[in-house]
């Protein structure tokens, strides 16, 4: 159940995150998904990283939304450079 909730949080956090960085993103359902997923895997890491949260904690709703939008922007500039 617990991969199913963070599907679901994954994917909500993916929505917002092309919702508020302007643009056009060209990507399917799946791939909101796994943007929001990785955004908050992307948050944990670098919290962990600077102190914020412990190895393996959970991290916020806003720190996954910031992720996000970091990994929407990451990808928006390399596929622009491509």
């Amino acid at each position: 159940m617990h991969l199913v909730w963070m599907a679901i949080v994954g994917f909500v956090v993916g929505v917002l995150a092309r919702w508020v960085l302007p643009g056009a993103q060209s990507m399917g359902i799946i791939m909101t998904a796994l943007l929001g997923i990785a955004g908050s895997f992307l948050a944990g890491w670098v919290g962990a990283q600077v102190g914020w949260y412990a190895p393996g904690a959970p991290v916020g709703f806003i720190a996954s939304l910031l992720g996000a939008v970091v990994l929407l922007f990451v990808v928006g500039k390399l596929k622009g450079a491509a």
